[in-house]
């Protein structure tokens, strides 16, 4: 008789337990769609779910449990279990956690569980170093990353290696601007530049294909935000100068030289009083233009409403070389114009999770650079290379004796 009524109350208990349990069920999104992958979790318990492809979840939860919504960018959401219950739950963005996330190749992941090789460089870290080319960018602020200007030229771009020499046949990076493959980067002004990341490895890479051999720089352009249109001006003024020059001899060591060299050859010495010469023409010194200017000028306007954000800017760049700068024979002008405008369309997410929004972008690039270099990296054609092998005893300017000289020599 005892076993009976324990069984009898046992059968109770476990109906009045299932009679507290309810089923929730619904879908998670958020403002455009909805969120895949989103955890809904009992408090407290291992007892949770997540969201499907579409954003529909159900779960079994008692009476009176704390559920916990999250997914990663978005804010938590939490709310009580008060029966059964077919919910619509909208989840806020998380702009604080957003800045801890960087892109790959694939999507957006929270910086903290990325596994992969991935650095990451901000609008704050291009603000702290001004730069005139993106290129320079990435030099000093990414690990594993060697950035090698071929030559001092104004217009002279840089080489970017990412983790060393990758192929024998080509080992520039493949660049993507705004999801778009680009042949180069030098048409960007580093003031339109939201963000850049860079994939070192294959892992990140591998949505590129063979293209990602030798990494992938992802660089993300500025957008507008909602508010009122914020307009900016950035000018900047600099000058250039060498930092160090190569040492050569003055007319009198030149002298000297010459002297010793004609009398181990047997023959008298050319110059009888080498001190008279004193110090000569330093052809190395008389090359460089001495603080040959950089000029930047930057304008934006961005702003934006529920519907409309734009972000237009131009920028100037005038950058003489400490070579021929002032003749005209070294210098580079950019000039660049970009227009990011988006336009929503119609947004009906509240009443329907299907086809319920869609938004327009373009964007607008326009680059006009005009440059001119003189030659380098040559031992004789080059001014630095002929600088280093004129004779001191020559002055800059003829004389008159010298102007006679030649014309008897190459008579008209």
């Amino acid at each position: 008789m005892k076993k009976i009524a324990t069984l009898i109350l046992g059968f109770a208990l476990s109906l009045a337990a299932l009679a507290q349990n309810a089923r929730i069920s619904g879908v998670v999104r958020d403002s455009m769609q909805p969120v895949v992958g989103a955890i809904i979790v009992q408090q407290g318990s291992s007892n949770g779910t997540m969201t499907d492809a579409d954003g529909a979840f159900a779960l079994n939860a008692p009476v009176g449990s704390v559920l916990e919504v999250s997914c990663i960018g978005y804010v938590t959401k939490t709310f009580t279990v008060t029966g059964d219950q077919v919910l619509d739950i909208v989840l806020e963005e998380d702009s604080v956690m957003l800045e801890e996330t960087v892109v790959v190749g694939y999507g957006v992941q929270k910086k903290s569980v990325v596994t992969a090789a991935i650095s990451s460089i901000t609008s704050d870290d291009l603000k702290a170093t001004p730069q005139t080319r993106v290129d320079n960018v990435l030099q000093g602020l990414t690990s594993g990353v060697t950035v090698t200007q071929t030559s001092g030229a104004p217009d002279a771009g840089s080489q970017v290696r990412i983790r060393g020499v990758g192929s024998i046949n080509g080992s520039e990076p493949l660049y993507i601007v705004d999801g778009m493959p680009s042949g180069g980067i030098d048409y960007l002004n580093p003031n339109d530049i939201e963000r850049i990341e860079v994939l070192k490895d294959a892992a990140s890479g591998a949505v590129y294909g063979a293209r990602a051999a030798n990494g992938v720089v992802l660089i993300t352009t500025k957008k507008g935000q909602k508010g009122a249109p914020k307009v900016s001006y950035d000018f900047s003024y600099g000058f250039q100068n060498p930092w160090r020059k190569p040492q050569v001899l003055n007319a009198t060591e030149y002298a000297i030289i010459m002297n010793e060299g004609y009398l181990n050859a047997g023959q008298a010495p050319r110059y009888d009083d080498p001190a008279s010469l004193g110090a000569g023409t330093d052809w190395v010194d008389a090359i460089f233009d001495k603080n040959a200017p950089v000029v930047k000028h930057d304008i934006n306007v961005s702003g934006g409403t529920d519907k409309v954000d734009y972000n237009i800017s131009a920028g100037y760049l005038s950058r003489k070389g400490i070579i021929g700068g002032k003749a005209g024979r070294s210098f580079y002008d950019r000039f660049t114009y970009r227009q990011n405008v988006g336009v929503n369309i119609f947004d009906m997410s509240a009443s329907r999770n299907w086809l319920n929004k869609m938004d327009l972008r373009t964007t607008l690039s326009y680059s006009n650079i005009n440059s001119a270099g003189i030659s380098t990296n040559s031992e004789f054609g080059a001014p630095l290379g002929s600088a280093l092998g004129m004779s001191p005893i020559e002055p800059i300017y003829a004389t008159p004796e010298m102007e006679e000289s030649y014309k008897t020599m190459y008579p008209a």
